[in-house]
């Protein structure tokens, strides 16, 4: 049984691992085409289908920081009525 928690904590470690990478690659300057926003999508489907059955909570935390990359990026604009004479 020890064995299985070895293989379980390197898999969380590789996880938290790849985490690193994608959100590194979620960066708006890369995924700034249709095609890198959909390789993004894949990337955190994915990574969401192995988290889901860590028990590390690192893992979660990550997980959810790569789908909030997902989410549309908003941008504020300021600015003040136009001036009437």
């Amino acid at each position: 049984m020890n064995d299985l928690g070895t293989i379980d904590g390197a898999l969380d470690e590789m996880l938290v691992s790849l985490a690193g990478i994608v959100l590194r690659l979620a960066r708006p300057e890369i995924t700034n085409t249709p095609d890198t926003q959909q390789a993004l999508a894949r990337s955190v489907h994915q990574y969401a289908v192995c988290a889901s059955r860590s028990a590390d909570p690192r893992v979660h935390a990550l997980r959810a920081e790569l789908e909030a990359t997902l989410k549309p990026r908003l941008r504020v604009i300021t600015g003040g009525r136009p001036k009437t004479s």
